[in-house]
């Protein structure tokens, strides 16, 4: 497992964007396929995006594409969500998360690692 510490949550109005932050503690970290995933108030858990670890193409959920860009950097070992062109319905609690094993990288129970989560907030 891997220890995850995500930042960069916070209030923003519509159209805006946002850049979430996932600091991962651990030497294997560039062996890590990494996701992150969000939850809204009453909802389930849903994917976001993910990155593998050989950094091959990323995956988005569909509500995201074309807006959202993960990335990471081994070096710092850090996982970034890039939010653009926010909606209401982004608001959500969103978490990172990391594994080491074969995935199926929509789903929640694919990973082993997860931070504490931070809140996004967009407003109408």
């Amino acid at each position: 497992q891997v220890q995850l510490v995500e930042s960069g949550g916070g209030l923003v109005q519509a159209g805006g964007s946002l850049s979430l932050s996932c600091a991962a503690s651990g030497r294997t970290f560039s062996l890590f396929n990494m996701g992150w995933f969000r939850q809204a108030p009453g909802k389930e858990r849903e994917f976001v995006a993910a990155v593998s670890w050989r950094r091959v193409s990323p995956y988005y959920a569909d509500a995201v594409k074309g807006r959202f860009t993960i990335s990471r950097d081994n070096a710092k070992n850090t996982v970034t969500l890039q939010m653009n062109s926010l909606k209401p319905e982004a608001t959500a609690v969103y978490y990172c998360a990391g594994t080491s094993g074969v995935i199926v990288v929509n789903q929640p129970g694919s990973y082993d690692s997860w931070g504490q989560g931070t809140q996004v907030t967009v407003s109408s």
